[in-house]
């Protein structure tokens, strides 16, 4: 039985590195999005919580503070794009990726501080009967929030998908948090011309349960990578598209793949003709292993075990 590897190219100073330019491309792309992402953060903190605090907005200086969460969530993205990007090496040979993982990890926990954090000062403020008198400035600063969040959402989420980036996703979510936040402040801003003096932080509770479903889900989502759970349904069905494609590959099994990051492993058993040579059948084995790079959007490292077919190895 042959076995073939794609995911070393070239050896470098006795040691082999992946050549890679899928993974070039999403790391300049995943820093750019996340560095506009900070100055957006930076500008909408500062305004927020001065603008609450001068005119007594629970649910805006809240906001406030989850604008200041996500600069944290930010620098996370930024040290595990740096450190997951890292070459493989021999002590870690299928690379960093899992750093990127981890990243994505300390994302979900924030949310799900973050959103607990507004249901605590949110229901306290109830008890204590604060009532927040509205002013248009809090309105006029919610509706920039909402959207340069939901700007920042729609740019990292097309950015985490092409990339296959799990933290870059769960930042999205992190943007996308707080502009439902801001929805919030609007909500509490309505809700009291309305005659309900509580709205405000009713709105803030709310907001706060969205954003740690969203946490939670994030994280599990990222523990299961961890715990080497197979890729999405998704990208195992085109995988298969992909060697069902192959006219010379006879039968197939023991597809298995994981993430390592951005990047994804699979491992295959395929029979070809019992009468090729060894070269030719190394041949097909390439011409599959093009075949899944070009059609899969993420960096692919697939290793090939190459068996007759014959009925002992039939599954």
């Amino acid at each position: 039985m042959l076995k073939r590897s794609r995911r070393f190219a070239r050896p470098c100073w006795g040691r082999l590195v992946a050549v890679d330019s899928k993974n070039d491309v999403a790391v300049a792309q995943i820093r750019a999005v996340t560095c506009l992402g900070m100055a957006v953060n930076v500008a909408l903190s500062v305004v927020k919580i001065v603008v609450g605090l001068v005119f007594s907005s629970l649910s805006l200086v809240a906001d406030g503070i989850h604008s200041v969460s996500d600069l944290a969530t930010d620098l996370a993205i930024l040290l595990g794009l740096h450190l997951g990007a890292r070459k493989p090496d021999a002590a870690h040979p299928y690379g960093h990726g899992r750093l990127e993982t981890f990243s994505a990890v300390v994302v979900a926990v924030v949310l799900i501080g973050v959103g607990g954090t507004m249901i605590y000062y949110a229901t306290t403020a109830i008890a204590r009967n604060e009532v927040m008198t509205p002013h248009w400035p809090v309105l006029v600063v919610a509706v920039l929030s909402i959207l340069a969040k939901e700007a920042l959402y729609q740019v990292a989420k097309r950015v985490a998908v092409r990339s296959h980036s799990a933290a870059l996703y769960a930042n999205a979510w992190h943007h996308r948090s707080d502009a439902f936040s801001s929805v919030a402040v609007l909500i509490g801003y309505a809700t009291l011309y309305a005659g309900f003096d509580h709205g405000d932080q009713v709105a803030a509770m709310a907001v706060g349960l969205l954003i740690v479903l969203v946490g939670v889900k994030i994280l599990g989502d990222s523990l299961r990578e961890l715990t080497e759970g197979a890729v999405d349904p998704e990208t195992v069905a085109q995988v298969m598209k992909v060697i069902d494609g192959h006219g010379e590959i006879r039968q197939w099994h023991r597809l298995r793949s994981r993430r390592v990051g951005r990047e994804l492993f699979l491992d295959v058993h395929i029979l070809v003709d019992p009468e090729l040579n060894v070269a030719a059948a190394h041949e097909i084995s390439e011409r599959l292993e093009e075949a899944l790079d070009r059609e899969i959007a993420c960096p692919v490292n697939v290793t090939v075990h190459i068996e007759p077919d014959l009925p002992a190895f039939r599954k």
